[in-house]
């Protein structure tokens, strides 16, 4: 009779002095790095732009900015975590995964443009909307060289597309600076923010160049575009769906309301997903290891997840605490009395954040184990409640009937990730996150072996 084996106990501890800690902490930090000097920038710059403007400019600018992100996923058809994906199993297909991938990306840009014309005109927009909206809506066509930057997430590279988008942002905040100085109005605001993606743009092509490598390379292949579309079409229709649920209300706000209450509105929504930065860099940053594990290992795989989320719930509720407490003090030094009203809107609307957090992990999560479908029917769920909430409180709350929609909206389509078998875990692992468990395990292990140390000493 053969005994049974002991199982091999698997370390899941994280080595700090790995080479491999070393490479994504350092890619980790090339991205917070950008990102914190982006939310800095772009705060100190938004600040002064919404006191320059008025809640009546400011909340037509971020009207025309919400209005065509309705339709910005049609331009970058779903790709972004797919052709990372790719990338990483099959970097000697680069040439063809990075063209294909880019000839998609600008066929959406120009078929979003035109559902975009087509839009405006049949809602009767003014002339000057209109304008606004066309301008901007330009961006699109530049953000397929954003493909570049796929490259260099799969090759744990970031520091390179981080260069380059902070010298586009610091270019970008000057003009907008000097826009200020000079008195110029509302619609060279548009202009300057279409310029920001043309100089990303650019600088994706000259760095990329510098590396070695040449985008004239790129080569676009059919079979290879049927793939990747069959891959990212339910993402294509959740990223649409999540692109209604995040700018509807401010559309929607528009026309229910005015565009002071959008000014009021908008404020908020700004200083709430200034913080979005911090799930995409850690996720798109610590993604590839935890691919890596679960080609080698369940065990770790699922150890690496929950740390994952630990992190992510961790800092979004250490976010949220204090801006609750403290909107109205927070509203009123950025941004003067004027703005008080977005207040009460900033208290709940923070606290969609959690969700978002752990929202990006949870997508990727599908996205590896090949649940895109999925992702689909939580978004798509959200965005129902999220237009069905908005018709229902809006009229009866105003602006901060549309936070309420957001939060619980948010909520359901960054929790539910369905009842497979393969999933079901996931809940229990998310729900620990949210509720600190591990962090309060730690915390008071830690404290109970401080207080073991310190009476065994004085023995």
């Amino acid at each position: 009779m053969t005994l049974p084996q002991k199982e091999e106990k698997i370390n899941t501890k994280i080595n700090f002095g790995s080479g491999a800690f070393k490479k994504y902490f350092a890619n980790t930090s090339w991205l917070f790095a950008e990102r914190i000097i982006r939310i800095l920038i772009n705060f100190i710059v938004t600040v002064y732009i919404v006191r320059y403007l008025g809640p009546k400019d400011f909340g037509l600018l971020s009207y025309a900015i919400s209005f065509v992100a309705l339709f910005a996923t049609i331009a970058t058809i779903g790709l972004d975590n797919i052709v990372v994906r790719e990338l990483v199993k099959n970097p000697d297909k680069k040439n063809y995964l990075l063209g294909t991938a880019f000839g998609l990306r600008l066929a959406g840009a120009i078929s979003s443009i035109l559902l975009i014309v087509l839009t405006v005109f049949s809602i009767h927009e003014n002339s000057f909307d209109i304008w606004l909206i066309l301008i901007i809506s330009l961006t699109n066509i530049f953000q397929s060289f954003n493909v570049v930057d796929f490259y260099f997430q799969s090759k744990v590279l970031s520091k390179f597309s981080v260069i380059v988008q902070s010298l586009s942002l610091i270019i970008s905040s000057i003009i907008k600076i000097l826009l200020m100085i000079f008195k110029y109005q509302l619609i060279y605001f548009a202009v300057a923010t279409t310029l920001e993606s043309f100089l990303l743009a650019l600088g994706f092509i000259i760095v990329y160049r510098i590396n070695g490598e040449k985008i004239f390379n790129w080569k676009f292949d059919k079979l290879l575009s049927i793939s990747l579309f069959k891959d990212s079409w339910p993402l294509i229709l959740s990223g649409i769906a999540i692109a209604v649920y995040m700018k509807i209300d401010q559309v929607m706000l528009k026309y229910m309301l005015n565009d002071v209450e959008v000014g009021y509105y908008a404020v908020a929504v700004k200083l709430s997903e200034s913080w979005y930065f911090i799930p995409v860099a850690i996720v798109s940053s610590l993604f590839p290891a935890i691919i890596n594990a679960k080609g080698s290992d369940e065990k770790l795989y699922k150890s690496r997840l929950q740390k994952l989320y630990d992190l992510l719930a961790l800092i979004s509720i250490g976010i949220a605490l204090p801006v609750t407490f403290l909107s109205k003090f927070i509203i009123s030094i950025l941004f003067g009395n004027s703005y008080l009203p977005s207040a009460p809107v900033l208290t709940i609307y923070i606290w969609a954040g959690v969700s978002v957090f752990l929202g990006v992990a949870t997508n990727q999560f599908l996205v590896t184990e090949n649940f895109t479908r999925l992702i689909f029917y939580r978004t798509f769920a959200g965005m129902i409640l999220n237009v069905i909430l908005n018709l229902i409180l809006i009229p009866v709350m105003g602006i901060t009937g549309s936070a309420v929609a957001t939060l619980l909206s948010y909520s359901l389509s960054g929790f539910f990730m369905g009842f497979s078998e393969r999933i079901l875990y996931q809940y229990w692992m998310v729900l620990k996150a949210i509720l600190l468990l591990d962090v309060v395990f730690f915390t008071k292990n830690f404290l109970f072996l401080k207080n073991y140390d310190t009476k065994k000493f004085k023995k």
